[in-house]
């Protein structure tokens, strides 16, 4: 090629830049008024902004706007119910009594669109898609990884509704005779309905929401970065802070009715077993309990402690059932259970979208049972999603949804139909004083139920300890979220300021007080519903800003069937390799020292060849060398960037291997690994070895990867639309600052 050539004398040249050729349809300018800067992102190159816009500095930060805000909300909510605690109840149950009556079918259709969206996800072709890296896979193994999705979800408040829930749909029905076959073939469902798919859709969604924009594009693990596709640079700024924090205070509110509901159920048990007075000053004392053990977790390094106690409550929640199954109506339990989950599957789209329109009171009914529980998931769904996006990290999008709808929903329905069942059974036998001391005064009827099996003393010291233990998990992880939120985190390992969290704990403990003081569970279950309703916009939101990034998903994985059939993919042969080569790498090991002289003799010169090409053709090309802590073999990338589109990006790093134990003859395995020379794109490995090529072989692998990148940009730019709440913008303009 002559050296005075330059990209824009020949617009049929192979490497011509992607922003001038005429295949993109339009010439795209350079430059922009400053009033477009905040514009949403439109294609997958802009997308891949996001960890530099997000992230103006390394390193937690807190977020003193999120935080103040939000304390002074919960600080002056729990003031107004403590000293003013009888105005505090009744100015909630009048904002609730509007809520259920107008905005009822808001919450039912919210919920019910999450759980079709999310099973749309995991069904489309984009729910192959992996938090992470294509080539990333999970930390955790598969029963590990359901075990702590399950205690990650359940709560205290699941054992005092699971018999005050089916009682009160038994002898009080929504839409049958009370204390018929009827109401009891509902009963105990209408409780695995409130804790089944709906409140596992909302955590799934943010969960995968947070968790794709935070390992695969390298953002945040915040809501506000889930949103950057739909909000673009505003989410930086205030339009972020303000769903930072509806989304705090209503976690805030989620954890506070939790802790509080616990307490209540707790004083009873602390009572029977200790001789305590029931009343408000042993349950304050269990809420300094939790603020105490969250502290020390703070300030001794005793996280691991609890991280121990996650996984003991589990165990201590499973033989509790398993003691009630064996020594309660063992037959009667089972075959309910199964009546149950059958009448649940077949019944679910109903009740799903049912708002009993045409019944009496169906508002005042829909405002105490589906209504609260709709919103303290939606409550707890920032909490919950988090969680699951930190231990999820390679997993796909199908098996995430999956998951987290299916196994820690059976569950909680094993909980619910063995309290439920065990409780209606006792009531359906006659004993009524039971089923009104349940439905006046659920913590009484808890334990009330637990007295009727043999070695009574010894099934409710294990019930309390497991609502203990859940308790104080829930407490101290609730703490650190809410530390989280309300930081600037880079790191999705990183977690917020340890005195932010003692900081959150105290505070959730006050708002609990508060709640107490001004009504009990009532109240709680008043302000949830109230603070929720701002988190059912986020998501909305959440969304939109998914389905628009999956559609670029979609656009990356179309142009990548349209490239040269010669391009290597996950594990093709790689062009040009002579048949020779190919024979000589089936019994190739290379040592750690064979591939560091390989990669210093060929890979760095060839890629330095193809950089001085690049730029001698005025093209703005970058090298990287990398060293690799793991492997000691430095990483070689080259860069060609191309404005306003996704930059081509091709990098070698050695990579462990197991040695095979088999081959075409007998061999002696003397070593167990040896290393692979993978090429990694934007989206991870490639997932073939260059190991032996000769230099111009490599060049061309490059050159091959940089044609198919152009065709992917090709795609990309005819086919990534702007959402709907986003106009289409046929001119991306360019960041002045990059």
């Amino acid at each position: 090629m002559p050296e005075n050539r330059t990209p824009h004398n020949d617009g049929d040249d192979y490497l011509q830049p992607a922003i001038e050729r005429s295949q993109f349809g339009v010439h795209r300018s350079r430059k922009s008024p400053d009033n477009d800067q905040n514009r949403p992102p439109i294609t997958s190159t802009e997308l891949s902004k996001g960890p530099k816009e997000l992230a103006k500095h390394t390193g937690t930060k807190v977020n003193w706007r999120v935080f103040v805000i939000a304390a002074i909300v919960i600080l002056g909510f729990s003031l107004w119910a403590m000293f003013a605690p009888v105005s505090a109840a009744s100015t909630m149950s009048s904002t609730v009594d509007w809520i259920s009556t107008n905005l009822g079918w808001f919450y039912v259709l919210t919920v019910t669109l999450v759980v079709l969206f999310v099973l749309w996800v995991a069904f489309s072709k984009e729910g192959s898609v992996r938090l992470g890296p294509d080539h990333s896979r999970p930390q955790y193994n598969l029963v590990t990884w359901v075990a702590m999705l399950f205690a990650a979800g359940v709560g205290i408040d699941m054992l005092f509704y699971s018999v005050t829930g089916p009682i009160t749909q038994y002898m009080t029905p929504p839409a049958a005779d009370p204390e018929s076959a009827a109401a009891a073939q509902d009963a105990v469902v209408w409780t695995m309905f409130h804790y089944g798919v709906a409140g596992w859709a909302m955590y799934a969604l943010l969960g995968m929401a947070m968790g794709y924009f935070a390992y695969r594009w390298g953002m945040p693990l915040s809501i506000r970065a889930a949103l950057y596709p739909l909000l673009g640079k505003r989410v930086r700024g205030a339009t972020g802070d303000v769903i930072d924090i509806f989304a705090l205070v209503g976690t805030v509110f989620g954890v506070a009715t939790s802790m509080g509901i616990g307490v209540v159920l707790l004083n009873v048990g602390f009572s029977l077993i200790f001789g305590l007075p029931e009343g408000l000053a042993l349950q304050i004392a269990l809420i300094a309990v939790a603020v105490i053990l969250t502290i020390a977790a703070c300030t001794s390094g005793v996280d691991k402690g609890i991280r121990v106690i996650s996984e003991l409550n589990l165990w201590s929640a499973a033989a509790m059932m398993l003691y009630i199954l064996v020594t309660g109506k063992t037959s009667f339990l089972l075959t309910a259970l199964v009546e149950n989950i059958g009448r649940f599957i077949f019944t679910l789209p109903e009740r799903t979208l049912q708002t009993f329109a045409y019944e009496s009171d169906g508002s005042e009914w829909m405002a105490s049972w589906t209504l609260f529980f709709w919103a303290f998931w939606l409550a707890w769904g920032p909490f919950v999603g988090m969680f699951l996006a930190r231990i999820s990290r390679g997993r796909t999008l199908r098996e995430f949804v999956i998951a987290a709808i299916t196994a820690p929903v059976l569950c909680d329905f094993l909980i619910v139909s063995i309290f439920g069942n065990s409780a209606l059974k006792v009531v359906m036998d006659g004993n009524t004083g039971f089923a009104e001391q349940a439905m006046a005064e659920p913590e009484h009827g808890w334990y009330a139920l637990l007295e009727m099996f043999p070695g009574a003393p010894f099934l409710i010291g294990l019930a309390t300890l497991s609502g203990l233990l859940f308790y104080l998990t829930s407490a101290n992880s609730g703490a650190m979220v809410m530390s989280n939120f309300s930081s600037t985190i880079p790191d999705p390992s990183q977690d917020g300021p340890k005195w932010l969290r003692i900081f959150w704990a105290l505070a959730t403990a006050v708002l609990t007080v508060a709640m107490l003081v001004a009504g009990g569970v009532t109240t709680m279950e008043h302000a949830t519903l109230i603070f929720a309703l701002p988190v059912t916009i986020i998501a909305y939101l959440v969304m939109a800003s998914f389905s628009k990034v999956l559609r670029m998903e979609r656009a990356e994985r179309e142009g990548r069937t349209n490239r040269r059939k010669s391009a290597a993919m996950h594990g093709g042969a790689v062009p040009d390799k002579t048949w020779r080569q190919r024979m000589a790498q089936f019994r190739a090991y290379p040592s750690n020292k064979q591939v560091l002289k390989y990669v210093h003799n060929v890979i760095q010169p060839a890629l330095q060849d193809v950089a001085q090409e690049f730029e001698q053709l005025g093209y703005h090309a970058e090298r990287h060398v990398t060293e690799n802590e793991q492997t000691n073999i430095p990483e070689h990338a080259l860069v060609i960037h191309i404005p306003e589109y996704r930059n081509f990006y091709y990098r070698v790093a050695a990579v462990k291997a197991p040695v095979p134990a088999f081959g075409g003859r007998t061999m002696s395995r003397e070593i167990d690994v040896y290393f692979r020379l993978e090429v990694f794109t934007q989206t991870g490995s490639e997932g073939y070895d260059v190991m032996g090529l000769e230099r111009d072989q490599v060049i061309n692998d490059v050159l091959d990867r940089y044609e198919a990148h152009l065709s992917f940009l090709k795609y990309s730019d005819e086919h990534d639309t702007a959402s709907l709440l986003t106009p289409p913008l046929r001119a991306p303009r360019q960041d002045p600052t990059d």
